[in-house]
């Protein structure tokens, strides 16, 4: 195995990005977090802030999937720069006295902003760390999301307390131009971006051969579990604890953070347990595939407990190990794709690859408050839910653990090539 170095600035580029995940995330928790008070002021019923939840994934897929071509063309540095831009200038709206429709557009556009994030963020950091050293790089990005949400939630939700939900929009947004300002003056292109020059020479798989592999639909099916979850985090872990389990705005505010407390320890873990498998010369299918899938199913089991114990605080502790299990996922599907995706062609199958398990994104918010708003009681639409939860994350892990197979799979499809015609 190669002990190529990584290049001079690769953490500081990486910590730049973890920066950028975490202005990402803080985004993204906010109206879930901001939930009660804005259904209150704008009358919103469950299905209509669900689908409030949801409208954020509206273009996010397809504008994961038309960024992703474009940084196999462009370089990354721009795009991010771009992305951060249009996050920032979308908050700003809600400031001000707002309609649900304005809300819900202004969610669309930071959605469409935000949908190619990770994948351009995970694309970007490869140019500066050789495969065998990515893991670890892929998980402290990853872990941008969690302490978006540890660092962002308490500030966030005192403004909320103290002030109005409003405002906690406008302070993203200025939180947003400040990252803007930082990666202008310090962000830098991989120097590994010679690689795509190299990359000439090296065989092109066909995008439908890739996009059909077995690890491809392995790492979308997994990963579309954990999104369900993680959507269902960001939408309704707020509201539930107000409404659900009659906790206060200013305690649910740090019951919040513990979600993401257990799983930035969750994904952490699993990078730093994956490297140490590969240099002890485990196949990355151990080391990556079995490791990420198999959380997926104890996660799942975990959430089917939920209505069957007596106690809020159970409950949580319940939700909480369930849901942040499967953040294990995020660490490993990047880096296994980039295993036997050639260099020209990965910005956009890892882009296709998140377009797709972000479709969870969609239907999860939705199909919860479709759930909470027909049910007996509300704590039982909650649960219900989070037992649909659980259905999905069981069979998104055993899916992972039939289908990933990277160690194998780059000599596959290049085997496929030589008897197979070329569609891209």
């Amino acid at each position: 195995m190669s002990t190529q170095p990584a290049p001079k600035g690769a953490w500081r580029i990486t910590f730049l990005l973890f920066l950028f995940m975490l202005v990402n995330f803080a985004d993204k928790i906010v109206v879930g977090l901001a939930g009660v008070p804005i259904m209150t002021e704008l009358k919103l019923e469950p299905e209509q802030f669900g689908l409030l939840g949801s409208s954020f994934f509206f273009l996010f897929s397809i504008s994961a999937i038309v960024v992703g071509f474009i940084v196999n063309r462009i370089d990354t540095r721009w795009v991010l720069l771009a992305l951060a831009a249009v996050w920032a200038l979308a908050q700003f709206p809600m400031v001000g006295t707002v309609s649900f429709t304005t809300l819900l557009i202004c969610r669309i556009i930071l959605g469409a902003g935000e949908g190619p994030a990770f994948s351009v963020a995970v694309h970007a950091v490869y140019k500066w760390f050789p495969d065998e050293k990515r893991t670890l790089p892929t998980a402290i990005l990853s872990q941008g999301s969690a302490f978006g949400v540890i660092f962002a939630v308490p500030a966030l939700n005192w403004v909320i307390v103290n002030h109005s939900w409003h405002y906690a929009f406008g302070a993203l947004g200025v939180v947003g131009l400040m990252w803007v300002v930082a990666w202008l003056i310090l962000g830098r292109e991989g120097p590994l971006v010679q690689t795509v020059a190299m990359a000439k020479a090296e065989p092109r798989i066909p995008y439908f051969q890739l996009l059909t592999s077995r690890t491809f639909v392995g790492c979308c099916a997994a990963t579309f579990g954990a999104y369900w979850a993680l959507s269902l985090g960001l939408t309704w872990f707020t509201p539930f604890i107000v409404k659900g389990l009659g906790f206060s705005q200013q305690d649910a505010g740090w019951i919040s953070i513990l979600p993401w407390v257990f799983g930035a320890v969750t994904v952490l873990t699993t990078g730093w347990v994956s490297q140490v498998l590969m240099v002890r010369g485990v196949s990355t299918r151990g080391a990556r595939g079995i490791l990420g899938a198999a959380p997926l199913v104890v996660g799942g089991l975990t959430l089917a407990a939920m209505p069957h114990v007596n106690g809020a605080g159970l409950q949580i502790a319940l939700l909480v190990l369930g849901s942040g299990l499967s953040g294990s996922i995020y660490v490993v599907c990047p880096p296994m794709l980039g295993e036997f995706t050639p260099v020209s062609q990965r910005g956009a199958v890892i882009a296709i690859y998140g377009a797709i398990y972000t479709l969870a994104g969609i239907l999860a918010p939705t199909v919860m408050g479709s759930v909470i708003q027909h049910a007996a009681t509300t704590l039982d639409g909650y649960m219900m839910g989070f037992t649909i939860n659980a259905v999905v994350l069981v069979a998104s892990g055993l899916l992972g653990l039939a289908l990933l197979w990277p160690n194998t799979e780059r000599a596959r499809l290049l085997g496929q090539e030589a008897v197979q015609p070329k569609f891209a």
